[in-house]
């Protein structure tokens, strides 16, 4: 399929289906738990960032990875400044994106999706957010274009290219509460 024909079907579907390379691949719904860690980060960034020129956004956002090569729906991203959107409905510059790990698309956030946002020019941070223990995992743009990796735990921070933090007990409180995949 080509991904100007992937484009037209997706927008009629009633679920969401990511694309790579002409093949399409469709999206599982996510646990209560998944879902939950989601809001939360959703939640903290956007009172972190209201005011400041940046917007964040859900799991229904399409972001487009390498023009027309694969497109992606991150668990939550954001765009600070002017938002670049193809095709009428494809974000191309997002500055933070998040995923929650379930153990269907860890290999796959941690691989060729991974890859695919190492590719854009725009993303400052990548961040990973553990659904089995209360673990955030962290990718940083350093300024030569290399990427430093941290992982925060229990008690810990996580402090993002844009001056906002997430705070690991605050983004896991009650989640193992929570039903998870």
């Amino acid at each position: 399929m080509s991904a100007d024909a992937y484009l037209a079907w997706e927008r009629e579907q009633p679920t969401k289906h990511e694309f790579f390379r002409g093949e399409v691949f469709a999206m599982a719904g996510g646990s209560p738990r998944h879902n939950a860690l989601c809001s939360r980060i959703n939640r903290s960034l956007g009172n972190a960032l209201e005011g400041r020129g940046c917007v964040v956004l859900t799991s229904a956002q399409r972001v487009s990875v390498g023009a027309g090569e694969r497109y992606v729906y991150p668990d939550v991203s954001v765009v600070c400044g002017a938002l670049d959107i193809q095709k009428n409905d494809a974000l191309a510059n997002p500055t933070i994106v998040v995923e929650v790990l379930s153990a269907t698309t860890e290999p796959y956030d941690r691989g060729l999706k991974w890859e695919g946002y190492q590719r854009l020019g725009s993303p400052q941070d990548y961040v990973l957010v553990s659904q089995s223990e209360p673990r955030i995992e962290h990718f940083r743009r350093a300024p030569d274009g290399s990427w430093i990796y941290r992982a925060a735990g229990p008690g810990d921070q996580v402090k993002l290219s844009t001056d906002t933090v997430l705070t690991v007990d605050d983004v896991f409180a009650g989640a193992f509460e929570i039903p998870a995949d």
